[in-house]
C-alpha cells in the first residue's frame, strides 16, 4: 500500500509539472520589425523595437529615414521621425491579438511656403523651409505571432501636432509589419 501511495504521489507531481502554465519569464520579449507597406509604397526605412512588458502591454519605439525625399504623396514632406509608444493588448495570447497603442512623434521634413508677384508676370517662388514637430495620437491594429517567433502585424493610427511648426496639423501612423520575436 506505502508503494502504490508514493507512486501516485510522483505521479501527481510529474504530471502537475507538465500541465503548468509557461511562466513569465520564459516568453520572448524582444522584438524587431520592419513596416513593409511604407518601404513599398513611400519609399521609406521604417524599423521598430519592442520590449515586451507582460502579457498584455509593450513599449516599443519606431525609427522613420525617407529615401527618396522627392516623393509626392501623402504625408510626402515628412523625412525622418523617431515614435515611441505604448500598446495594450486585449487577447489571451500573450502579447498579440487587437491592441490599442498612444504615441509621441518626434518628426521632421521640409515644408513649403510659397511668394506671388502682384503684378505680371506673376510669377510664384517656392520657399523650402525645414521643420521639426511634436505629435501625439492614438492607433489600433493586431498582432499575430507563430510559435517560431515570426510576427506580422497591421495597424493605422491618427495624431495631432503640438508645436505647429509646419502647415501640417495632422500626422498618420500605420502599416503592414513583419518581424521576428526573440528572447
Amino acid at each position: 500500500m506505502k508503494k502504490i501511495v508514493i507512486t501516485l504521489f510522483l505521479v501527481g507531481i510529474c504530471v502537475s509539472g507538465f500541465a503548468q502554465e509557461k511562466s513569465e519569464s520564459s516568453y520572448k520579449k524582444n522584438e524587431l520589425k520592419i513596416n513593409m507597406s511604407n518601404l513599398v509604397v513611400f519609399k521609406w526605412m521604417d524599423i521598430a523595437y519592442e520590449r515586451i512588458i507582460n502579457e498584455e502591454a509593450s513599449l516599443g519605439v519606431s525609427v522613420l529615414i525617407s529615401l527618396d525625399p522627392t516623393i509626392d504623396g501623402l504625408d510626402e514632406y515628412r523625412t525622418f521621425s523617431v515614435t515611441p509608444y505604448y500598446r495594450h493588448f486585449f487577447s489571451d495570447k500573450h502579447a498579440q491579438g487587437f491592441f490599442v497603442e498612444a504615441f509621441g512623434m518626434l518628426h521632421s521634413g521640409k515644408d513649403y511656403s510659397y511668394l506671388y508677384a502682384d503684378f505680371p508676370p506673376y510669377d510664384s517662388v517656392a520657399i523650402e523651409n525645414n521643420y521639426t514637430d511634436l505629435a501625439v495620437g492614438i492607433s489600433a491594429g493586431a498582432k499575430f505571432v507563430t510559435k517560431r517567433g515570426f510576427v506580422a502585424e497591421f495597424y493605422f493610427g491618427i495624431g495631432r501636432d503640438l508645436l505647429n511648426n509646419s502647415d501640417i496639423e495632422v500626422v498618420g501612423r500605420g502599416g503592414i509589419s513583419i518581424g521576428y520575436r526573440f528572447q
